[in-house]
């Protein structure tokens, strides 16, 4: 089975990842090459802070290795927060702070067109590679339900009417920007 490295320290995104692969790659986490490092992520965009995790891991400890970097970008906010998604209201990266200053600045405002968007690279021998998620929906008035993580209480994919954190994680993990990002990659792996 193929071995890959996924270059995460948020173990929601890691079960998250692992469900989507249904055990085709065996997904090894940071802890489990003994990495505790905190690695950077200053770039802005999404595909530059995934780039530059995979390429941390991969430099540091040879590891063909794959990371992520995801935005909720919001139409009528010009698509912030963006890649400032995890620190939108500061660098503690709380999600229900994130939520709050996210309602409060669409208070009043009609247009809750929302994506979110997923960028996985990988680094398989010293070359990059990019595969993309993108799932469109809008953003509740308050926060419903209590899966998921990050803004999922209040984000409603197209075609439903429940928010992530309602739907559960078996649905999520079928149809979120991370689980068509990683399907991507299995793609690009041939295991589908």
């Amino acid at each position: 089975m193929r071995k890959l490295i996924f270059a995460t320290n948020n173990k929601h995104k890691l079960e998250e990842v692992k469900d989507v692969s249904l055990g085709q790659i065996k997904i090894l986490s940071l802890k489990e090459i003994n990495c505790f490092d905190d690695i950077p992520e200053t770039a802005n965009t999404l595909e530059g802070n995934a780039l530059m995790k995979a390429q941390y891991i991969y430099d540091k400890y040879g590891y063909d290795c794959f990371a992520d970097d995801t935005g909720l970008e919001v139409e009528a906010l010009d698509g912030r927060p963006g890649v400032y998604s995890a620190r939108y209201a500061g660098e503690e990266q709380n999600s229900e702070n994130n939520m709050q200053k996210l309602l409060s600045e669409l208070n009043g405002i009609e247009n809750r067109k929302a994506q979110f968007r997923t960028v996985v690279a990988l680094i398989e021998k010293g070359h990059a590679r990019y595969f993309k998620g993108i799932i469109k929906g809008h953003i509740t008035l308050s926060p419903r339900g209590n899966a998921g993580f990050g803004y999922d209480p209040v984000f409603i994919p197209d075609g439903f009417s429940q928010t992530f954190a309602e739907l559960g994680s078996e649905l999520k993990n079928k149809i979120s920007h991370r689980a068509l990002a990683i399907n991507e990659l299995k793609k690009y792996l041939n295991l589908q």
